[in-house]
């Protein structure tokens, strides 16, 4: 019976020992601090909000329209030069002096298009992708003073494969944060705010 006692007793004083720690742990964990640290994806704040789906469907637009007046004078101008080729037109008369005057016009006109438009393209993005960062900046400092956060750091991961070395070279000089577990995301509240303020970049 005095053995059967002190048996009983030892166990009830392990499982209150095993408590004690549990409830030790608990506490020593609810008393970490937690670091006032948060993380932003900036490429899919850019890539994700309403704004960049308008203006992606708008600068198709505009991109295609300015493919088609390519076409179209790469097309007039096959049809200049064939004409003359055909010698249907004395190349002494005032006609074909004419038409060769059109060819070459229209081939000075197609060469500054080429150069031209994808400048005006690359322009544009840069401009609107400036605009739209700013934006970002400006929310996210907002919403870490708001959330009381003495940092912010720009998580964007790299995407693998990467095919060129130039690439390989970027992704190792920009992705400076390789864990940020625990750390908050403030990526969905940005796109939320920016998506608040679709009009401001779509007027």
């Amino acid at each position: 019976m005095k053995r059967r006692t002190m048996l009983w007793g030892c166990l009830i004083g392990v499982v209150i020992l095993f408590a004690v720690h549990q409830y030790d742990v608990a506490q020593a964990n609810a008393a970490k601090p937690v670091l006032p640290i948060a993380t932003i994806s900036v490429s899919q704040a850019l890539r994700d909000c309403k704004a960049t789906a308008k203006y992606r469907e708008k600068t198709t637009a505009e991109n295609d329209r300015m493919d088609a007046e390519e076409d179209k004078l790469s097309k007039e101008i096959q049809a200049l030069a064939a004409g003359l080729r055909a010698g249907a037109l004395k190349p002494d008369s005032a006609d074909y002096m004419q038409q060769y005057q059109d060819l070459l016009q229209k081939q000075a006109e197609f060469k500054i298009m080429q150069e031209l438009n994808p400048q005006k393209k690359a322009l544009k993005h840069q401009l609107w992708t400036e605009k739209l960062y700013k934006e970002i900046l400006r929310i996210t400092k907002e919403l870490a003073s708001q959330k009381g956060l003495a940092l912010v750091l720009a998580v964007d991961e790299p995407e693998f494969p990467l095919t060129r070395y130039e690439d390989l070279a970027m992704a190792l000089r920009t992705h400076k944060v390789l864990y940020n577990g625990g750390c908050l995301d403030l990526t969905g509240e940005v796109i939320a705010e920016l998506d608040k303020e679709e009009a401001k970049f779509t007027n």
